[in-house]
């Protein structure tokens, strides 16, 4: 059974940690020069196969006794909430075009992007996180999913219009303090245990 409450929490954390993310800078990129459609396709598929493998990695987090998964993750939660308020801008990176603009080459270009560019990514693990915090894998893979394709669809069709209007420094500092909230949270569970 999926949970609506853990469901819409993954995808709040996951959404506001990628907005800030180089990948939404690159579907961005690669919007404008090719089929958003072909680019969707690859980017979304390649977002799957990372939450499939940080649910899994999260799963066998949860072998572990509770306090001892509650610690690790709200350690990990507030060196993530670090990382983002430490973050330097990123720039733009440069992306190749394919001489062919066929369905396979540019959904490969962009399945290949984001499988390279996130592996090991904070979202990638922020998803670990919460798989080994809520023991829930079918709701946490949902709502990564959910949020990391949110992202990737307004990074290919609209992202340039969303960073006019919403300062991506208020982004990042919204999601550090969701993650700075969870690690605490955390914290508290593993020490009252």
């Amino acid at each position: 059974m999926i949970s609506i409450t853990v469901t819409a929490l993954v995808f709040g954390v996951i959404f506001l940690a990628e907005l800030p993310d180089k990948t939404a800078l690159a579907g961005l990129v690669l919007g404008t020069r090719y089929r958003a459609s072909y680019v969707f396709a690859g980017v979304a598929a390649a977002f799957l196969l990372h939450v499939v493998l940080a649910v899994a990695a999260g799963s066998v987090l949860n072998l572990l006794p509770q306090q001892i998964v509650h610690a690790l993750t709200g350690v990990l939660f507030l060196g993530g909430a670090a990382v983002l308020l430490l973050k330097k801008g990123e720039e733009e990176e440069e992306v190749k075009k394919p001489a062919d603009q066929s369905f396979w080459k540019v959904a490969g270009t962009g399945f290949m992007l984001i499988l390279v560019a996130e592996f090991g990514d904070l979202t990638q693990i922020m998803t670990a996180n919460l798989a080994a915090r809520y023991d829930d894998p079918v709701s946490v893979g949902l709502g990564a999913v959910l949020g990391l394709w949110a992202v990737a669809g307004l990074g290919i069709v609209g992202g340039k219009a969303l960073m006019k209007r919403v300062p991506l420094r208020l982004i990042t500092q919204i999601a550090a303090l969701l993650m700075l909230a969870l690690g605490v949270w955390s914290l508290w569970e593993a020490v009252r245990g």
